[in-house]
């Protein structure tokens, strides 16, 4: 589920393997399994009701309307947690002696009107908005997904930095000629260093069946209704692709600027990816992208003398964002530009295999240790 908007109740698939299905029920429980498809089987659901839940509309003196569920299941002390239409919040807990728990959601507006009468639902703790559902709601929702991801992704960066692999995200908005850039990266590099790629979109198979073209191995993750790769599903891809040691590992995920920003795929780098063709103020509209990112590469450079674009101007406006950001003006098309990426690339390969060599040889001289001690028993 994306943190953001709240998508991904639709099925992922893992080009050659397990998927994900995630059913609702008619109580509207949700859950969600994985499969292969090596053997035929059957597989059923059966739907826990709650016991005692239902809900309650409240209509308060603003004339604002809300509904919250309550569920019953036995004695507690709880803390309800109150946010009103003024953007005001507090809580009070109390007793029930009537073996009854109660759950509350109360999901106001939270909005600021901006100058102008414009509307600006991004001011909340949550910074989003979903009808229906408090901040704090949403906060709680995002961290408990955010941390799950991360444990994912944790483990994979750690996968990576045992066998020195450098592995790099590639995000951006749809039409930024990424796949293109990938493929163009990867025909100048393939003959250096071993390259996988796993390849992210909402349906097909066309840019995973374009990279291999270049001769080196794809992954295709379909998310179904998810905007977004996360930790688990390429946790799946690396197990199933099983990169050598040393390797280039490239993610390009689902085109989308904002919640690929929030999920951290175990990646080193983050690289963005801004067209010419887009807007210099791109970086300001999507902030977080940028602010996560290490990397921009301004693309599509061929096209400059053809178009009004202010290339400098969007560097700023990258820059006031992300200080730190290293920026390339690249073309896949032209090749200008693309040296200094590739240095930069072999750079990161290099630093990962230095890494790993130091990991092996402190190994060997562990094991060395333990020879001569056992020599001298």
């Amino acid at each position: 589920m994306c943190t953001v908007c709240g998508c991904g109740a639709g099925e992922v698939k893992i080009e050659g393997g397990a998927h994900e299905h995630t059913h609702v029920h008619e109580d509207g429980t949700v859950h969600t399994h994985s499969h292969g498809h090596e053997h035929d089987h059957v597989h059923g659901h059966d739907g826990a009701m709650l016991d005692g839940a239902h809900a309650h509309p409240h209509t308060h003196a603003d004339g604002t309307t809300h509904v919250h569920e309550h569920v019953h299941q036995g004695e507690h002390q709880h803390v309800h947690g109150h946010e009103h239409a003024d953007g005001s919040t507090h809580s009070h807990s109390h007793d029930h002696e009537h073996g009854q728990e109660h759950s509350h959601d109360h999901a106001h507006h939270h909005h600021e009107h901006a100058v102008g009468g414009d509307l600006d639902y991004g001011t909340g703790p949550a910074r989003a908005h979903v009808p229906g559902m408090s901040q704090a709601r949403m906060v709680q929702i995002e961290q408990d997904i955010l941390a799950k991801n991360n444990t994912y992704a944790h483990a994979n960066r750690a996968w990576f930095d045992e066998r020195g692999i450098f592995a790099l995200n590639l995000v951006s908005s749809p039409g930024s000629g990424k796949t293109t850039l990938l493929c163009k990266t990867i025909e100048l590099l393939k003959d250096k260093v071993a390259i996988n790629v796993v390849e992210g979109d909402q349906q097909t198979a066309n840019d995973a069946e374009r990279i291999r073209t270049t001769g080196v191995p794809a992954l295709q993750i379909n998310t179904g209704k998810g905007c977004h790769l996360d930790g688990h599903m390429v946790g799946h891809a690396m197990q199933r692709l099983q990169p050598k040691d040393e390797s280039l590992f490239l993610i390009e995920n689902v085109g989308n600027l904002v919640c690929p920003a929030a999920f951290d795929l175990g990646e080193h780098h983050k690289v963005a990816i801004l067209s010419v063709t887009e807007g210099e103020d791109k970086p300001l509209k999507y902030p977080d992208m940028f602010a996560a990112a290490d990397v921009m590469l301004l693309n599509k450079c061929d096209l400059l003398p053809y178009l009004s674009f202010d290339a400098d101007l969007a560097e700023a406006n990258a820059r006031r964002v992300n200080p730190h950001l290293t920026i390339f003006r690249v073309s896949a098309t032209s090749g200008d530009g693309l040296s200094a990426w590739l240095d930069w690339i072999e750079a990161g390969l290099e630093s990962q295999r230095a890494r790993h060599g130091a990991s092996v040889d402190a190994l060997k001289a562990r094991i060395a240790e333990l020879e001569r001690q056992l020599a001298a028993r």
